[in-house]
């Protein structure tokens, strides 16, 4: 037999002889076997994943998750008409100002040059990709708490938009803050990373609204007061403060009954983030309204449930903002709870709420 007939060998067959020499068998493959194949390839088609399929799912995910947290509101000084992320934007804080960064993909002035890694280590440990500890004016404290999957996927939605080249400008700070040396002792007492555990015994709605209020959205950030060292006054959670981002008054939105929202109902909560719209008539303003115009009017209607399930589920908390001078106010609340200094425990990673 000729030697090119070696191949076909190789092929499932049925070989019907007519005359001697390969070249002149008819081969037919199997009926059944034909149908196998076949059947197989439809099923490869339909079943194998589509990797621009899942690139855009990702996007979609990552875009929903960035607008939550409200990146663009800080990240874009929008009343000097700056480019969207570029940074630039002042938030004034007890400590002095502070100039967000430009987290476009630039490779020189933005996180362009950044890997999974580094911006895992940004969210999850509050460190630059050099190693050094950023500021807490930059949320870590709250975003430590997202899974590795929603911190990639805000990653990839930030690699898909325009890059823009501006350098970051230098914060202005009070003097005893400026060396970056104070940021790890101050993480000794107040940050905890890790990410953020489901509590078994509550409903499915409960931990969404938890994971979305604590790590997401990072309500806490703004609407939970601080001590006089800039550390969260944890047993005060929600109950407001004077020190909120650009110096605003933030309200208690804690249940309680005088002094923050336990006469709204969970479906006004819900109204409230998305559309501004108080039960009194009233409308939201300052830095809550950009929030509500960049972030949580985006939220989908169970996840609106779920932040006002978990948010009127929690402790109410007695606290009237007192119209004194920001640090003797600071001062009395930190004498009446305490300096709630916590160490920083092991929390192991958990599976997405």
């Amino acid at each position: 037999m000729a030697a090119d007939c070696v191949a076909y060998r190789k092929i499932p067959r049925r070989v019907t002889p007519a005359k001697a020499g390969c070249g002149k068998h008819l081969i037919f493959l199997d009926t059944a076997l034909y149908l196998k194949l076949w059947y197989a390839a439809i099923l490869l088609l339909l079943f194998t994943p589509n990797p621009a399929s899942a690139t855009d799912s990702n996007l979609v995910q990552g875009e929903y998750l960035f607008r939550v947290a409200g990146c663009a509101t800080c990240h874009t000084d929008e009343k000097n008409k700056g480019a969207p992320l570029a940074g630039g934007r002042a938030l004034k804080t007890p400590f002095g100002t502070f100039y967000t960064p430009n987290i476009t993909p630039d490779p020189d002035t933005g996180i362009g040059r950044w890997t999974d890694e580094n911006f895992r280590r940004a969210l999850r440990e509050g460190k630059d990709p050099q190693g050094h500890d950023y500021y807490p004016v930059f949320p870590y404290t709250s975003y430590t708490l997202l899974t590795d999957a929603d911190l990639l996927a805000i990653k990839r939605y930030l690699f898909s938009q325009k890059s823009v080249h501006q350098a970051k400008r230098p914060h202005e700070l009070t003097w005893y803050v400026r060396s970056r040396q104070t940021l790890k002792v101050w993480k000794a007492l107040f940050f905890s990373p890790g990410t953020m555990a489901p509590q078994p015994e509550q409903p499915a709605a409960w931990n969404r609204g938890a994971y979305l209020v604590n790590a997401v959205a990072h309500c806490g950030e703004c609407h939970t007061p601080r001590n006089p060292m800039g550390g969260f006054m944890k047993s005060m959670f929600l109950a407001g403060g004077l020190d909120g981002a650009e110096g605003a008054t933030v309200p208690n939105i804690t249940p309680d009954k005088t002094t923050g929202i336990g006469k709204w109902r969970e479906s006004d909560l819900a109204e409230y983030l998305e559309t501004g719209a108080m039960p009194d008539g009233d409308y939201a303003g300052d830095v809550m309204a950009d929030m509500i115009d960049n972030s949580t009017k985006y939220l989908t209607p169970g996840d609106l449930k779920a932040i006002a399930t978990y948010v009127m589920s929690l402790p109410p908390v007695r606290h009237k903002i007192r119209r004194v001078k920001k640090l003797a106010h600071r001062v009395l609340v930190w004498v009446k709870t305490g300096p709630e200094v916590q160490p920083a425990p092991v929390i192991t990673d958990t599976k997405r709420l």
